[in-house]
């Protein structure tokens, strides 16, 4: 007869709040392309292994694949900011996990084109469009009589 095994008896691996998603948009919003790296147009993905440890900080960090210096030190920068969940683990052992992640950095660069729109019947399905406007005021001189407010807007919108 085999042993039944009780869900505390195993340790359970940290994880982040929020998961992979959450995971991945905290280090979006917290990640700086070093500029000297983006000018000298520098891509590619930092692999990194980390070490958390029973509170859920992350207590070291070394690069296995890396760029430039500066990507790994933003890399290693960021990864130094997460906290994790570190579920109870059992007979109260304070165990150190180790984890490996990915961070990409790549240049997003954005091309502007300007069609004639009276000649451009439609877009190619695989091309993205962009949409720039500008806004101009002007005053309006008004002839209406003090006392009557009469209050008007006007918009022109040209494509």
């Amino acid at each position: 007869m085999k042993k039944e095994r009780r869900e505390d008896s195993f340790i359970k691996q940290p994880y982040y709040k929020g998961g992979d998603q959450a995971l991945r948009e905290f280090i979006n919003m917290h990640l700086r392309y070093p500029a000297l790296s983006q000018a000298n147009k520098v891509e590619g993905d930092v692999h990194i292994r980390y070490d958390i440890n029973h509170k859920g900080d992350v207590i070291d960090t070394k690069i296995i694949g890396g760029l430039d210096d500066l990507c790994n030190e933003e890399a290693i920068r960021v990864v130094k900011m997460l906290k994790f969940i570190v579920p109870k683990t059992p007979r109260h052992l304070k165990v150190t996990f180790h984890k490996n992640i990915r961070i990409h950095f790549h240049i997003h660069e954005t091309k502007v084109q300007t069609t004639n729109p009276i000649h451009s019947q439609s877009l190619p399905s695989n091309q993205g469009m962009q949409i720039n406007y500008t806004v101009v005021t002007t005053q309006v001189k008004s002839t209406v009589e003090k006392g009557n407010s009469i209050t008007s807007y006007n918009y022109v919108v040209r494509i």
